[in-house]
């Protein structure tokens, strides 16, 4: 049985397409340090093609660490961000929880870049982006480190800034604040 992180490939393809939006908008940020390396902005765009059909899961699943390896090309953490978004944009045709992280990543890279509040501007603008059917696959993830088997359990998109993201992306599918309470 696949994980509950998985998603069905129809949901994995609809929300393909919103984490390449997620990553695409901070895309700047490592392009400025980065022009040369193309691996980012390559993940962005293979994210879109498996949305539309164009790719298969068993094909993007073998190239889904490229973009993350692009990071070290970044010369600030905002542009490692940037990257690492990418690249979880491209994992999503492997499993759909890497759309959270896309997400999360995004809006660290923008938090980063904007410490007075770009992560806020980000994930404001990533929840007004998330249509109804795309809310309706991600409804269908574990709530962040909840279930194990995936990026969405207790390690690193759990923590700090990322898991901080994601709970409020997560609490704002379910209609709750995200607001942490410890």
């Amino acid at each position: 049985m696949p994980s509950p992180q998985s998603l069905s490939e129809e949901d994995r393809r609809l929300v393909a397409a919103w984490a390449a939006d997620c990553a695409e908008r901070v895309l700047p940020l490592f392009e400025a340090e980065a022009p040369a390396d193309a691996r980012p902005r390559d993940a962005v765009a293979r994210a879109r093609a498996f949305s539309r059909g164009e790719l298969t899961a068993a094909g993007e699943i073998r190239r889904r660490f490229v973009a993350g390896r692009a990071a070290h090309s970044a010369s600030s953490p905002a542009g490692a961000a940037a990257a690492r978004a990418a690249a979880q944009a491209a994992g999503v045709a492997h499993m759909g929880a890497h759309a959270l992280g896309a997400a999360a990543y995004a809006a660290k890279a923008a938090g980063m870049a904007d410490p007075a509040g770009g992560a806020a501007i980000e994930l404001d603008w990533q929840l007004e982006h998330i249509s109804p059917p795309v809310a309706s696959a991600l409804r269908r993830l574990p709530i962040l480190g909840e279930d194990s088997a995936g990026p969405l359990g207790p390690g690193l998109l759990a923590s700090g800034d990322l898991g901080d993201h994601i709970r409020r992306i997560q609490a704002s599918l379910r209609g709750t604040t995200g607001e942490s309470t410890a």
